[in-house]
């Protein structure tokens, strides 16, 4: 899956605003080994300067989005989706995401401002889930969603009676996770759930035939190998 061509393009134009470059494909679609992805021309010394960076980040994106499309395209078929995290690059969230996006996944936060997300350490500090949910939103200048991670089956249902609008079950087993679920929904069919811990190609149907609403995994931005890109003059 193809990612970064713009990023690419407007590389070689920061450097010389008549380079040409035209994408033959478009970001977010398949394409084959040997390929042709883009044709580029202008002055010699603005194309080899900028091949590089242009390629990094092309291959970079690319890799994030290909390995994106593999967890996407394994629970195509259920109502469960996939969502990215922040454990991003520093200085390349926004591309990071963008690669995600093009690969198929939603993005999650984008920062602290986006949502709320009470972790142990937040839940720890407040003494217990409801003081956290509770200070939260006693403290907000405006509504934002609540996301609450949990790591049992009490937490999960602690979340769910003290009002949280997402509920993260994190590295559960997958008959946990279904009881979780179950618990969730009997306080209220309103709140989002969202699975996430150590979830791989292999384990990502499992946890979606949980009926969870949205699986969260770093690995396509942490784990995804560069695909493999060349410029050819």
């Amino acid at each position: 899956t193809i990612a970064g061509l713009p990023i690419a393009a407007r590389v070689f134009q920061r450097l010389d605003t008549s380079v040409v470059f035209i994408p033959t494909i478009q970001d977010g679609e398949l394409c084959e080994m040997g390929q042709t992805v883009a044709t580029l021309s202008g002055p010699m010394d603005a194309l080899l300067t900028g091949e590089r960076v242009a390629l990094n980040l092309a291959m970079r994106l690319s890799g994030i989005a290909t390995s994106t499309r593999q967890y996407v395209d394994a629970i195509a078929d259920l109502s469960t989706q996939f969502v990215d995290t922040r454990k991003t690059t520093p200085g390349l969230r926004i591309l990071e995401k963008y690669a995600t996006q093009a690969g198929g996944a939603i993005n999650h936060r984008m920062g602290l401002d986006d949502a709320v997300m009470l972790k142990d350490n937040h839940i720890a500090a407040a003494g217990s889930i409801k003081a956290a949910i509770h200070q939260v939103r006693d403290r907000i200048p405006y509504p934002l969603t609540v996301e609450v991670e949990t790591e049992t089956l009490e937490q999960a249902q602690e979340a769910a009676i003290e009002g949280a609008d997402i509920i993260m079950l994190d590295n559960m087993s997958a008959s946990n996770m279904t009881k979780a679920v179950q618990r969730i929904r009997q306080v209220s069919d309103r709140i989002k759930i969202e699975a996430s811990g150590n979830i791989t190609l292999a384990t990502i149907r499992t946890v979606a035939e949980t009926a969870v609403d949205y699986i969260s995994s770093s690995a396509p931005i942490t784990r995804s190998p560069w695909l493999d890109l060349s410029m050819k003059l």
